[in-house]
């Protein structure tokens, strides 16, 4: 068994790659690995380290074919605000407006219900969803890579992380490794001055365009609630820059408007918002849409993109797709 070194010392993006191909091989005790992510949390994770344990996860991971110009569409977790599954719901809506949405996501490691136990709620049977991930994909422009069908490695660390119980580098790994290999992307995370840093490391590992974005309260997407801070990235250049609800002509809610609970209660959540229901659900998710449809090259700006994501509610579209899709995987 090898040892993890002391993660006091920063790690090159090749010594970071080659540390977490030991970790992701089983190479190393589960005492190790959970003392060692616990430290590299507490320091801080570099953009080199983000990169190379990406790295090393995308070696591994089990891909799929994807139509050009899919999206993802996801937050890393562990922001500790517990809402509502609104990356869940952008995918539906975004995919509704005819982007594709190879939506990568996973059970809930630091939170109440993540984007599969809130979908199998719903009705979507998981397993068979992520068997016919490629077929729902290029049908109807939507699928689910249930991550644990995808990263067979990442086995033996869920239960890991489940005992650590906050985030660690494994939320910041996960959605920079889709096995869709989507070169556009939101994504969002739970820290605003870490924004540039993960979007070093994703300009790093190559891509086409992508929004890193974190509310100001520490919300793993963008927020209603005040500000944002985002950075845009295109090719291997970034920019950045804020916004916030109005710019997309939406109205500011406190992230308590959000809130959310267990599978049933969010799945119950997301079927009224697909109903039609409106309020702050609605407009986050509004919010987060019209950012992918601007990185998906289909909206120009925050309020096209607003507009577009509100009539793929209102019309019921997303809300169909939802309906295909469980009778599809069923």
């Amino acid at each position: 068994m090898k040892t993890l070194p002391d993660t006091t010392a920063h790690l090159s993006q090749a010594e970071a790659e080659e540390i977490f191909g030991w970790i992701l091989d089983g190479e190393t005790s589960e005492d190790e690995i959970e003392r060692f992510l616990t430290l590299m949390t507490e320091r801080s994770e570099t953009a080199d380290e983000i990169a190379g344990a990406a790295k090393a996860l995308r070696a591994r991971l089990i891909p799929i074919e994807a139509p050009e110009g899919a999206v993802d569409c996801c937050g890393t977790g562990g922001d500790g605000h517990h809402t509502l599954n609104v990356s869940t719901a952008v995918s539906l809506v975004v995919a509704a407006c005819g982007v594709p949405v190879a939506k990568h996501g996973n059970r809930a490691a630091s939170s109440k219900s993540g984007a599969a136990d809130t979908l199998e709620a719903l009705g979507l049977d998981m397993e068979a969803a992520g068997a016919t991930a490629e077929k729902t994909l290029s049908e109807l422009g939507i699928c689910f890579l249930f991550a644990k069908n995808h990263h067979p490695a990442m086995a033996r660390i869920q239960p890991i992380r489940l005992r650590i119980g906050k985030r660690t580098i494994f939320n910041l790994m996960g959605p920079l490794s889709n096995p869709a290999r989507v070169e556009r992307q939101l994504i969002g995370i739970a820290r605003p001055a870490y924004v540039p840093i993960y979007a070093q490391a994703l300009a790093q590992l190559g891509t086409e365009r992508a929004m890193i974005v974190s509310g100001d309260e520490g919300l793993d997407e963008l927020s209603l609630a005040g500000g944002n801070e985002i950075a845009n990235i295109a090719g291997d250049a970034v920019d950045m820059q804020r916004a916030a609800a109005p710019e997309a002509g939406l109205q500011p809610a406190p992230v308590k408007a959000i809130r959310g609970g267990d599978a049933q209660f969010n799945a119950s959540a997301l079927r009224g918002l697909l109903d039609g229901m409106p309020g702050p659900y609605h407009d986050a998710v509004v919010f987060n849409a019209a950012a992918t449809l601007m990185v998906a090259g289909r909206a120009n700006d925050w309020l096209e993109g607003a507009d577009l994501a509100s009539e793929a509610l209102a019309s019921g579209k997303a809300k169909q797709l939802l309906k295909r899709w469980i009778e599809m995987v069923a």
